[in-house]
């Protein structure tokens, strides 16, 4: 069973401002939730007891505000009668913990830093799942993205993929996955419906064996990327892992992907969640 999740929300999201300037992207608010509380939620119900969070080193940070007991508004509701509200206030269950890991926006940029960040700042040596902070899946009454990574591996040394269904013709915005036999043989940037080897996408999803965790740390310490050139993308190790012989199995959803990183995917989460 998988115990530990990683989740990267540090950066100034600079796509969404202004209102970033204020709020962080993570926390933009999907109904009555941040973002990504829908992946942390998630997480929760598969199993997850540690969350590492990495976080900017801006302070105060909201994400980190979120998750903990507001005792002051606790004791109000207390106070006001309103003690069926106290479920609400709390975020995060007792026997769950989020560890948190501060990067610094000016330092490397990418993907694979955060990870290769939190691998080595506490010594992981175990499969890990790995959401973005700013995205979900949804899929109410049906196999979450979470449910469905977990299901596709074989065994601890096996790393997965989810992969999103979309209609076909849309592919040529995204990162398409290339699978035989159930697993990852590559990702295609941005193909055209006619070169596109599949119509299922990524969504930057994973489960993560210790072997690829420690080529991720490996790539990031290996490369010095300068600010204007290439970012570390976490996409380059994981093609390292698998030529290597690592096994990325597929995993599939007919979920809903929803990104809060533009106005127009955040306000179309918004509807859909609304709506639901």
């Amino acid at each position: 069973m998988i115990t530990k999740a990683i989740i990267p929300v540090a950066g100034w999201g600079t796509r969404r401002l202004p209102i970033t300037k204020i709020i962080e992207k993570s926390m933009l608010p999907v109904g009555n939730r941040p973002l990504v509380d829908y992946s942390v939620q998630e997480l929760i119900k598969a199993g997850v007891k540690d969350i590492y969070m990495v976080i900017s080193n801006v302070e105060p940070c909201q994400v980190r505000e979120f998750y903990k007991d507001n005792l002051a508004l606790n004791q109000y509701l207390k106070d006001r009668g309103k003690s069926d509200r106290l479920k609400l206030a709390k975020t995060l269950p007792d026997d769950v913990t989020i560890h948190y890991t501060v990067q610094d926006p000016a330092g490397k940029y990418g993907t694979a830093v955060p990870i290769a960040m939190v691998v080595e700042e506490y010594s992981l040596n175990e499969p890990v799942l790995v959401f973005m902070g700013d995205d979900f899946i949804w899929n109410p009454g049906g196999q979450s993205a979470s449910e469905a990574l977990l299901k596709s591996i074989e065994s601890p040394e096996d790393s997965a993929i989810l992969g999103v269904e979309i209609d076909p013709s849309k592919v040529e915005k995204y990162g398409v996955l290339s699978a035989k036999d159930g697993k990852l043989v590559g990702v295609v940037e941005k193909p055209t419906p006619k070169e596109a080897p599949s119509n299922l996408i990524n969504v930057s999803k994973y489960i993560m064996a210790p072997e690829l965790l420690q080529k991720i740390v490996k790539y990031v310490k290996d490369n010095d990327f300068g600010p204007l050139d290439q970012e570390y993308m976490v996409t380059d190790p994981i093609d390292d892992y698998i030529k290597n012989g690592g096994t990325m199995r597929v995993a599939a959803t007919k979920g809903e992907y929803l990104d809060g990183g533009s106005v127009e995917g955040w306000l179309h989460a918004n509807n859909v969640v609304c709506g639901n």
